[in-house]
């Protein structure tokens, strides 16, 4: 005999609050793999230019290296990369059996460090922008 439980509606914002950090990292770790399965399509699309020959690849990317707005994207890749990476590496800890009882504990360092390596980033991602 099955059951059915009740799982809310879709429309009840208000279950975000009962997330925990484990689903928040479950989250996030899935995002930010789609944004850089999304940049692997991007990237080869510029990459492609070079068949093109060297100065249509060098003009593309100077182009755009020239807009802000690119400038600010690649420090959100940045942001994307580093945290996906260290969560992933949290990951196989936890799957190791390692640092099972702090899993929060290093969900939220894994932000810290991000934010850090983001943060210390930031100059020389903007550099010659302005």
């Amino acid at each position: 005999m099955s059951q059915s439980y009740n799982r809310g509606l879709v429309e009840d914002f208000g279950r975000w609050r009962e997330f925990t950090a484990g689903m928040w990292a479950w989250i996030f770790h899935k995002f930010t793999g789609w944004v850089l399965v999304g940049y692997l399509f991007t990237h080869i699309a510029v990459l492609s230019t070079a068949t093109s020959g060297a100065s249509a690849y060098t003009d593309t990317i100077q182009g755009l290296e020239s807009l802000l707005l690119v400038r600010v994207m690649e420090v959100g890749l940045l942001a994307v990369a580093v945290f996906h990476i260290l969560n992933g590496v949290r990951l196989l800890f936890v799957d190791l059996g390692l640092g099972l009882e702090s899993q929060d504990k290093s969900f939220y360092a894994s932000l810290i460090v991000t934010g850090v390596i983001v943060l210390a980033s930031i100059p020389s991602f903007l550099e010659g922008a302005f």
